[in-house]
């Protein structure tokens, strides 16, 4: 078991994720001549201010998995689109959903549960008309997205038709978890890992997210709390480290639930930190921990039949997504054109969908092969002459088509 262990001097009182696995009471159910009893584990967890004693007895609870310091988490901020949202609907279907093959899949994503965390949705937009919305709001801010994020993002996972053009990879989707971890500037959140553990527990089959540490804001919060820079630098790389460590295990504990009937996949983006030709950056946390499914961002070139690696996109992801004028769902009605790894993740988050369902139908739906079919299906025959694959990871993910 690992712990974020403190290494130097007296631990000032901070605040702290406490992940532990815990397994509930069992619930008994008696059966003729015979009693059978189900125990689920369970990750739990507790955002707690911790120093000295506190800390030290949390570190010798044997249900403790890790501790790792609050980091705040921020969007992942889109790029600048050259095109028009007029110029991208063109065509009567966007170029994402006709690239990842949906278009031609037989499946829609009907029966699996999709969970976007993100800035959250606007609920009234008719792309999501008749799409069951559960949600739930981590911020202090309002219950509705008020930055537009989120309902981009969802509208390319699950949205319906808007002004005949299709924007969803997967419009059969039913039912759909909006968990706002992301407030309404796009100012993070410090409950993720309670938001992800929802998403688990409220039957969520794909967990899309779009999101990373804001390490600098992290590093301000300890420099006003009175660290001098350089100590608040160094605490902050320790809490960086550990924040992947807690990851990690969260998505380590969020696979075992795959035995107990509840398959979830994580997908995450990988970041926008790269600016080729001049350097590249690796792919960011969350997304970086195992038992994530990284995406980086995919452009079209001129002549729409082959890709290449986005310029801002991070590298070394696992799955890669159409990422750049991406036509999708408008805050407050209509449709709008984004950029980013934030837009590869939920066309590799819809796929998703149309995979699950493929493996609901013969009874195998479980996240190891989910994965599988995601990974293993991907395809790098469309990419531009002299990719690297280290950029692009698998390749461009693709839906099913039998």
């Amino acid at each position: 078991m690992q712990h974020n262990h403190y290494t130097g001097g007296t631990i000032m009182k901070r605040s702290y994720i406490v992940l532990r696995n815990v397994a509930p009471a069992p619930v008994t159910r008696g059966v003729p001549k015979a009693t059978v009893t189900r125990v689920t584990p369970s990750p739990e967890f507790e955002i707690a201010e911790l120093s000295g004693k506190s800390f030290k007895k949390a570190l010798q609870d044997k249900s403790t998995v890790l501790i790792a310091p609050v980091v705040p988490m921020k969007l992942i901020t889109p790029m600048k689109s050259k095109t028009t949202a007029k110029e991208a609907t063109a065509n009567s279907v966007a170029w994402g959903v006709e690239a990842v093959g949906a278009v031609t899949s037989p499946y829609t994503g009907e029966g699996i549960v999709v969970a976007v965390l993100d800035t959250g949705i606007d609920p009234n937009h008719p792309a999501f008309s008749g799409v069951e919305l559960e949600r739930k709001n981590f911020t202090e801010d309002g219950d509705d997205d008020a930055h537009g994020h989120g309902t981009h993002c969802a509208g390319t996972i699950f949205g319906r038709e808007v002004k005949s053009t299709r924007i969803g990879v997967a419009p059969g989707v039913k039912k759909a978890l909006i968990g706002k971890v992301l407030g309404d500037s796009g100012g993070g959140s410090d409950k993720i890992v309670e938001a992800i553990q929802w998403a688990v527990n409220s039957g969520a089959n794909v967990i899309s997210m779009s999101l990373g540490i804001d390490f600098p804001g992290y590093v301000k919060s300890l420099e006003g709390a009175g660290y001098a820079t350089e100590n608040a630098t160094s605490i902050a790389l320790e809490g960086y480290r550990t924040n992947i460590l807690l990851f990690q295990r969260m998505a380590a504990l969020v696979a075992s639930q795959d035995m107990f009937g509840r398959p979830a996949v994580l997908v995450a983006a990988s970041g926008n930190e790269s600016q080729r030709p001049d350097f590249e950056i690796a792919v960011s946390p969350p997304a970086v921990s195992d038992g994530f499914i990284s995406v980086a961002a995919l452009a079209r070139e001129k002549n729409a039949k082959t890709f290449s690696v986005a310029y801002f996109s991070n590298t070394g992801a696992r799955l890669s997504g159409p990422g750049v004028d991406i036509v999708s769902a408008k805050l407050g009605g209509g449709l709008a054109v984004m950029s980013g790894t934030s837009m590869a993740t939920p066309h590799v988050a819809g796929v998703a969908a149309l995979w699950g369902q493929k493996l609901l139908a013969e009874g195998s739906l479980r996240s190891t092969l989910l994965v599988d079919r995601l990974v293993g299906n991907a395809s790098t025959k469309s990419m531009k002459k002299g990719f690297d694959p280290y950029d692009i990871g698998a390749g461009m993910v693709m839906a099913p088509q039998e």
